[in-house]
């Protein structure tokens, strides 16, 4: 069996490095990059440091308005999708790769495979909120990260194909856990739990320049230094509204995924209008302060270690500097290898090395049945006893992989 995964951004190969691993040596795995993220130099180092292997297509698609840039990458997928002639294709999160992915497999004969679907932040305006809910309706397998996000699919009448399987960036953050390097707080001149770490890169802060200059005159307001690595567009709306960075706030180029990590894992707090930081944020302990009026992360603000404050400089400050009464969290999002989120347990290995379960994913379900070894993996057959018989080479009994 061939399976095709699309991704595009740096948060796609974090989320495809444990499925890249789960799935070698039991079918084929082609990689597509689509170029959407294209610092070349930065990508080398998340695939060495993913321990993933390099794409076999890298269609270098680039930057561009959504239209043209999803126009671009549907051409190209569509002739590597005919080209290879998958099984299976994989799509992750919400960005205009994602979106891409999905329509070039929906007309085509492959299934198609949404990680992290069911997500939703309920305002349309929001471009990643319409690639969600655009390809969770074309998909046939769709992968939900907790009970809220099958909740939001069944709410939209999808139900067929949908599991949950817990967050998969959970797996791959308990990979790299044991392979992060404090060291990295001495390049910045840091030390542990005296610093603020920030990410700002959606262009709804990004392209405004009140929300940007609120949110950069509240971290001048702190008394702590704010480490902001900075995507390209956070760095040029910075030039073009003509705001003032202040001396506190350190504007350094992006950094890797092990060493983001780090840095996250030794802030006193985060202020990040990114979805994927807000996770890494909550399974490292580190509170949460999210520079958006809405989140996808529900789970977070319940439990109390995230906290919505939108650009508001007041709200953002006092958001930074006040003690946080934080419990005991809950695990909304599963827990990792060891157990997935629906309460059932599998006996797998906690190694993600090991080689990896036999996979079956095919048409026509009646029932999603599912395992795992990194991803906790949802199978489609119609007799539900097929897929009882996994094993560690071959496939399950009575099934096909075709």
């Amino acid at each position: 069996m061939k399976v095709l995964s699309v991704v595009g951004t740096r948060p796609h190969f974090v989320k495809a490095a444990p499925v890249s691993r789960a799935l070698d040596g039991a079918c084929e795995h082609v990689l597509v990059h689509t170029g959407q993220h294209y610092d070349d130099a930065l990508s080398e180092r998340f695939f060495r440091e993913l321990d993933i292997p390099r794409p076999d297509h890298d269609l270098r698609v680039g930057s561009a308005d959504h239209g043209p840039q999803t126009a671009m990458m549907l051409s190209s997928l569509s002739a590597v999708l005919r080209a290879e002639s998958p099984d299976v294709v994989l799509v992750y999160g919400d960005t205009n790769s994602t979106l891409a992915g999905a329509l070039a497999t929906a007309k085509l004969p492959p299934t198609l495979a949404h990680v992290e679907a069911g997500v939703r932040c309920f305002n349309r305006d929001i471009p990643e909120e319409v690639n969600r809910v655009l390809t969770d309706h074309a998909s046939d397998l769709l992968f939900a990260p907790t009970e809220t996000a099958v909740d939001n699919l069944a709410a939209e009448g999808v139900t067929a194909g949908v599991t949950n399987t817990g967050d998969v960036l959970y797996d791959a953050l308990l990979w790299a856990r044991d392979r992060l390097d404090a060291g990295v707080l001495d390049e910045f001149g840091v030390v542990p739990g005296e610093y603020v770490l920030s990410t700002v890169h959606r262009a709804h802060n990004t392209d405004d320049p009140e929300r940007l200059g609120a949110i950069l005159r509240a971290f001048g307001s702190l008394a702590l230094p704010v480490v902001l690595p900075a995507h390209p567009r956070t760095r040029e709306a910075v030039a073009a509204h003509g705001l003032d960075v202040p001396a506190n706030v350190k504007l350094v180029e992006p950094v890797s995924y092990l060493d983001f990590l780090a840095l996250l894992d030794g802030a006193a707090r985060v202020a990040t209008d990114s979805g994927g930081v807000r996770k890494e944020a909550f399974y490292l302990d580190t509170p949460c302060v999210t520079l958006r009026e809405e989140t996808v992360w529900p789970e977070t603000v319940a439990a109390g270690w995230n906290e919505l404050v939108g650009t508001d400089e007041g709200a953002i400050v006092r958001a930074l500097t006040r003690e946080w009464d934080l419990g005991e969290k809950p695990a909304p999002y599963g827990e990792g290898t060891r157990r997935s989120q629906s309460g059932r347990r599998y006996s797998v290995s906690s190694d993600p090395t090991e080689a990896p379960f036999a996979l079956c994913l095919t048409h026509d379900v009646d029932r999603v049945r599912k395992s795992y070894q990194s991803l906790y993996y949802a199978v489609r057959d119609r007799d539900p006893h097929t897929c009882a018989g996994w094993c560690r080479a071959g496939t399950p009994t009575g099934s096909s992989t075709a």
